[in-house]
């Protein structure tokens, strides 16, 4: 069997997965009409993007259909960046009781929502503690309509935007109400050079780092919550693994992204526990010399799992984790990495990581117990959640 690597062999058949089919004309019609009847009825409507407009190719549909209709317009976690958060109309992040500033109240208060492409999921609905009423949402799936009691099958998610966004009328009273509630942002000013670094002054400098051309890739845990409050400039975009919760997933992505989108510099944000599981990653990174950032959180644990459900294991062994990255270069490699403990540290570190055409890597000590509040609050619902007694049928 040694030999089959260099074995000469035909070549491969083309192999075609197909485009999507069309929809089936009769039920789009019947959809349509349907959607835009409940939609120019309602009050307060609200559009909601999720995860499976990405996948299904209905981005750009869902972007005519926010433009025509002056909806108010929010994301569920795991699509953000699927829609321009400089929109006009553009609220923020729908997550339940850890979601944006205002953007719950107003989603959760409509009289219709539209959500489409949505996965309903434990983290996406933080342990099911989003109020979504069943009897106020239109689901527009991939491949069909879901209305309160009501169903469309072969109904293609593109499609259906596409001929929604021509039917419907315009209506802003979504919007005006999320202005006035609207909390306005402050930017967090730097402290002194010497003060030891946090969370907020961290995602502070990456805030600033973000441009067109940026994809910040948040690997699972704190940086999912830290991410989310991002204000993502036209053009960047947002990576996230929420369907399961893997955690270490995000090395070999930003592996994979670097590799498969050369013109865009991924800004990887990794905590050590989930870096320990596929660090070796980080050498390939370096044998293609790639040019991701990655800021390597280091508090020595695992802190979304402490938050879940703590236990004598979620303590972990510490690592110089920048000295990887010589290990890794050997005598070829072009990586650069350093070590960060104080605000003045961080910003000489940025200056050096953006400016290197390496992979570079950002080592940044932080508090065990420094976290975000939205992690607190999502770790007690999803345990919650995760400790209901069972359900027998």
């Amino acid at each position: 069997a040694c030999n089959i690597a260099a074995a000469v062999t035909s070549a491969p058949n083309v192999r075609s997965f197909g485009g999507p089919t069309a929809s089936d004309p009769v039920s789009l019609k019947a959809a349509v009409e349907r959607a835009t009847e409940m939609l120019n009825a309602a009050a307060k409507p609200v559009l909601v993007s999720g995860v499976k407009l990405r996948s299904f190719g209905a981005e750009t549909s869902f972007h005519k259909l926010a433009d025509a209709s002056g909806y108010a317009i929010a994301s569920m976690p795991n699509a953000k960046g699927f829609f321009d958060e400089q929109h006009p109309h553009y609220m923020g992040t729908y997550w339940g009781p850890v979601g944006s500033p205002g953007c719950g109240e107003i989603v959760d208060s409509a009289d219709l929502c539209l959500f489409a492409g949505p996965t309903f999921t434990d983290y996406t609905t933080t342990g099911h503690a989003a109020l979504i009423d069943p009897t106020k949402v239109i689901q527009a799936r991939p491949n069909s309509v879901v209305f309160p009691n009501q169903t469309f099958s072969n109904v293609k998610l593109a499609e259906f935007l596409e001929e929604l966004a021509t039917k419907i009328k315009a209506n802003d009273a979504s919007m005006v109400a999320f202005k006035r509630i609207q909390e306005q942002v402050t930017p967090l000013a730097p402290g002194d050079p010497e003060t030891p670094l946090s969370t907020r002054q961290l995602f502070s400098r990456i805030q600033h780092m973000l441009g067109p051309d940026s994809t910040v890739i948040a690997e699972t845990g704190d940086s999912w919550f830290n991410g989310m409050q991002l204000n993502l400039p036209t053009g960047s975009r947002f990576e996230v693994q929420m369907q399961y919760g893997s955690i270490g997933w995000s090395v070999g992505a930003t592996l994979g992204y670097s590799v498969g989108a050369p013109n865009r510099r991924p800004i990887a944000l990794i905590g050590d526990g989930s870096f320990q599981l596929t660090a070796q990653e980080v050498s390939t990174i370096i044998r293609y010399n790639l040019k991701p950032i990655i800021f390597l959180m280091n508090n020595r644990g695992y802190t979304i799992e402490v938050e879940i459900h703590d236990g004598p294991y979620n303590s972990i062994k510490n690592w110089n984790y920048a000295d990887l990255v010589n290990v890794f270069n050997a005598e070829d490699g072009n990586g650069w990495s350093c070590q960060a403990s104080t605000e003045g540290e961080l910003d000489a570190a940025i200056k050096s990581a953006v400016s290197h055409n390496g992979p570079a890597l950002i080592e940044v000590a932080i508090d065990r117990d420094d976290c975000s509040k939205n992690l607190l609050v999502w770790g007690g619902h999803v345990a919650k959640n995760n400790g209901r007694p069972p359900r027998f049928t």
